[in-house]
């Protein structure tokens, strides 16, 4: 599939009406998980898409590009409301939260796995332990307080342990900044990673901002803006990895190819008809939204499609969601990593006086007091284990015990 070459409707038609937008949601009980992973993906997507022509418009002094911008960031709009319509009412927050961390772990475990740029793949080996330990500290607030296992709400296509632990995520802001890829040294497939990605984790970390201080319960507001502040994090560092020289009509077109490109995949990958019908119109969208980008891109700067796409514009392969457990046992083998400038060393070879330390230590003070261990530590006082979903025994030693949890390791020298 090249994007470029398939004929595409007039953006001008692909309004549509609020009826179309105010779709049926899905049925919380019967979806596949996949589904739900696919809905939050293109959610946060959209979202992104959203604010980079605002961004953009902000910035822009000629106000025929800016209605260029509004043409089809209003579009996205709409496909941003359809799309948020499809998570039903009766779905808590909590019980979506487990589908933001199971796409956390899985689309990242993807990525990597297809990643050739050694650098970019190592910043989401790191963060993938991050997220894969957020589903299992919001899984056990989801048993302690509901009763509720979330073995049903992934499906078992992903197991729920713990990975590097939250108490131990917390770095200076300096060990969080990475180099930048430069767009045109590289394998097309690192400059879909890394918008991809980064839409993804910037998503994650707007809905947990905005719903901590909704949530019911002192111990899960606590919960929410603890991991808030650690995907703000992710954030910095996957951002960072975005090329500046980018200027705003290239920046759009990279975008509208890549919802073009997910748009594809999830129409490829998806199990629900109806769903699957919303990703294909959401895809003849995205033409009209691409080709109008290069439309302007060309009228304004001269360049064509071509000069950003050298090797032709044709989709890598898509992304299909499947379990990633095996990917994902291997890299717990580095969860004693931690950020170190550009770049990530073990903790036990860092100076005493590193900063990581001293920061970690000075903003979250008595870690045993924070909200991602103390949900472990009362389910466990409640059930007498913690909660979890393992095919088989946890392949790091210090995280193996059900019955203790651990606040040393990865942040305590020697743990």
């Amino acid at each position: 599939m090249n994007p470029f070459e398939e004929k595409a409707k007039d953006i001008n038609k692909t309004y549509k009406n609020w009826k179309s937008i105010n779709v049926k949601p899905y049925d919380k009980e019967t979806v596949d998980p996949y589904t739900r992973v696919r809905v939050i993906l293109m959610n946060g997507t959209e979202f992104e898409a959203i604010w980079n022509t605002h961004r953009f418009s902000r910035h822009c002094a000629n106000n025929d590009v800016r209605r260029g911008m509004a043409l089809i960031r209003r579009g996205e709009q709409q496909q941003q409301k359809r799309i948020a319509c499809l998570k039903p009412r009766n779905e808590s927050m909590l019980e979506h939260t487990i589908g933001y961390e199971q796409l956390a772990v899985d689309l990242t475990a993807i990525l990597a796995q297809r990643e050739k740029n050694a650098y970019v793949k190592k910043q989401l080996d790191f963060a993938l332990l991050e997220d894969f330990d957020h589903l299992y500290r919001y899984a056990d607030l989801l048993d302690f307080e509901r009763g509720i296992h979330a073995e049903k709400l992934v499906g078992k296509y992903t197991e729920i342990m713990p990975g590097r632990p939250t108490v131990a995520e917390a770095r200076h802001p300096n060990d969080d900044v990475n180099f930048y890829i430069n767009n045109f040294l590289n394998d097309p497939i690192t400059r879909l990673n890394i918008g991809i990605i980064t839409a993804a984790e910037q998503q994650t970390m707007n809905y947990y901002l905005n719903i901590a201080n909704l949530y019911d319960t002192e111990l899960g507001r606590k919960l929410y803006a603890e991991i808030a502040m650690i995907e703000e994090q992710h954030v910095t560092g996957y951002g960072c990895l975005s090329d500046p020289s980018v200027d705003m009509f290239e920046c759009m077109v990279m975008h509208e190819y890549t919802e073009c490109y997910l748009y594809w995949s999830c129409y490829n990958d998806e199990t629900d008809p109806r769903i699957k019908e919303l990703w294909l119109m959401h895809f003849e969208e995205e033409l009209s939204h691409l080709h109008f980008a290069c439309e302007m891109m060309e009228k304004y700067e001269g360049r064509v499609w071509q000069q950003l796409f050298p090797e032709g514009g044709v989709f890598p392969e898509l992304i299909n969601f499947a379990p990633q457990k095996e990917y994902i046992r291997e890299i717990l083998k580095s969860v004693r990593l931690t950020g170190h400038a550009e770049s990530f060393e073990e903790v036990d070879k860092l100076p005493d006086n590193f900063r990581f330390f001293s920061y970690n230590r000075n903003v979250q003070g008595n870690v045993k007091s924070l909200a991602s261990h103390t949900v472990i530590e009362k389910t466990i006082q409640k059930f007498g284990k913690d909660y979890r979903c393992e095919d088989k025994a946890h392949p790091i030693r210090g995280l193996n015990d059900q019955k203790s949890v651990n606040a040393d390791i990865a942040r305590v020298k020697g743990a």
